[in-house]
């Protein structure tokens, strides 16, 4: 339960961080507290390696889905952008830190892959609108925006949920869970 409540608390603190530093115009700060809640999740894995991988990948996707919303005008992050045309790189941090979640605080999404495509579908727009109500991103056209983000998410999470149960990066955390 210990992991469980770490885990949560610093993806809780990440996410506020990235969103409103990159709303004032200082991404750096999201990007400087979520390296370090990704170096004491790792710390605490059992499985670094693994976790790490899984880290890398959610950082890929994150990375291609949200250049393809960018690129499609159906977000717009301003600043923080590496390159233009890109998706910024507080956002795709924002990929990592959801991935430190997959085998601890999250875990509970492996119940089936609707479980986790529901989950998707109504979490993923939520959370982008709270973003936009920060300041952190707009909407190109705000109802086709969350359907995309909705069905985007939909498919992505149960594809994160895949990729951590094939990675299995904390099994201390999943003992801590069933017990």
């Amino acid at each position: 339960m210990t992991s469980t409540v770490i885990n949560l608390a610093l993806f809780k603190l990440g996410w506020v961080a990235c969103v409103f530093g990159a709303a004032a115009g200082r991404p750096g700060i999201g990007a400087a507290v979520i390296a370090v809640a990704v170096a004491v999740h790792l710390a605490r894995s059992e499985n670094r390696a693994g976790e790490a991988r899984l880290l890398l990948a959610a950082g890929l996707i994150g990375l291609v889905w949200e250049t393809l919303l960018v690129s499609g005008n159906v977000l717009d992050y301003g600043d923080g952008s590496f390159q233009q045309g890109l998706a910024p790189y507080w956002i795709v941090g924002m990929w990592i830190l959801f991935a430190t979640t997959m085998n601890v605080g999250m875990r509970w999404l492996r119940r089936s892959p609707a479980v986790a495509a529901i989950a998707g579908a109504v979490g993923g727009p939520m959370s982008f609108v709270a973003g936009e109500k920060a300041g952190a991103v707009s909407f190109g056209d705000p109802v086709i925006s969350l359907a995309v983000i909705a069905v985007g998410w939909a498919l992505l999470l149960p594809l994160l949920v895949s990729l951590a149960q094939t990675f299995e990066g904390n099994a201390m955390a999943a003992a801590e869970g069933s017990a």
